[in-house]
């Protein structure tokens, strides 16, 4: 299982908006929460890909693809759909 597969929608659509450079609390606006929750979601994430900052994560995100990696092998296109509708 890649670390991309064990990641939920959320936390793949919030990758998504940290790669293209929005700040949490730009983030937190477009997602409709609150920046602690976004905090949280990134520090899931953090774990999940392994890596130990926004930069590398938006570094993950860029290697292996930018956009079309959210839309990777395991999702659906109802969860493709839920992610880019948020």
């Amino acid at each position: 299982m890649t670390p991309r597969e064990c990641l939920t929608p959320k936390e793949i659509q919030i990758a998504v908006l940290v790669w293209e450079g929005l700040t949490n609390r730009e983030i937190s606006r477009i997602v409709g929460t609150t920046e602690q929750v976004i905090k949280n979601h990134l520090r899931s994430t953090f774990d999940k890909v392994g890596v130990w900052s926004r930069l590398e994560l938006a570094m993950y995100v860029a290697s292996h693809g930018g956009k079309k990696w959210a839309e990777g092998p395991s999702l659906g296109a109802e969860t493709v759909q839920a992610v880019g509708a948020d």
